[in-house]
């Protein structure tokens, strides 16, 4: 999958093909969402992530991979080349998913008023479905 012709949300809608979950739908949304899919890109297209995950983060299905990601997160200093904005949102989203805890002070703490309403957003949809 080419990610450099697509926006970020292009992306998001396109891993979510036959997907129903509603967390893992809202999770994928918000990395969509975030910075153009900042996140998503970087799981197809940066080597080092996926080295630490030890595995591919985008599966040859096209979803995405999210014990991979609950692994990187577990790796230490795998987020050396992320803001912790970037490392809060990426947290936040798998959290929503499954096996990673948040702190949400911290969270709150790391993201500017962007990306606060984005993490509002994710976790309306993953409680309530998707929101317009």
């Amino acid at each position: 999958m080419s990610v450099n012709k697509v926006t970020g949300a292009e992306l998001a809608a396109k891993l979510l093909q036959d997907v129903d979950d509603e967390h893992v739908r809202a999770a994928t949304r918000l990395l969509g969402s975030h910075q153009d899919g900042l996140w998503l890109r970087r799981f197809t297209e940066d080597r080092e992530l996926v080295d630490a995950a030890g595995r591919p983060l985008i599966g040859k299905t096209g979803g995405i991979d999210w014990d991979g990601l609950a692994r990187l997160l577990r790796t230490p200093r795998w987020s050396r080349r992320a803001s912790a904005g970037e490392v809060a949102v990426l947290e936040f989203a798998v959290s929503l998913v499954g096996d990673c805890a948040v702190n949400l002070r911290q969270s709150v703490h790391a993201v500017d008023d962007d990306d606060f309403q984005l993490l509002l957003r994710a976790l309306r949809e993953s409680a309530h479905g998707e929101t317009v």
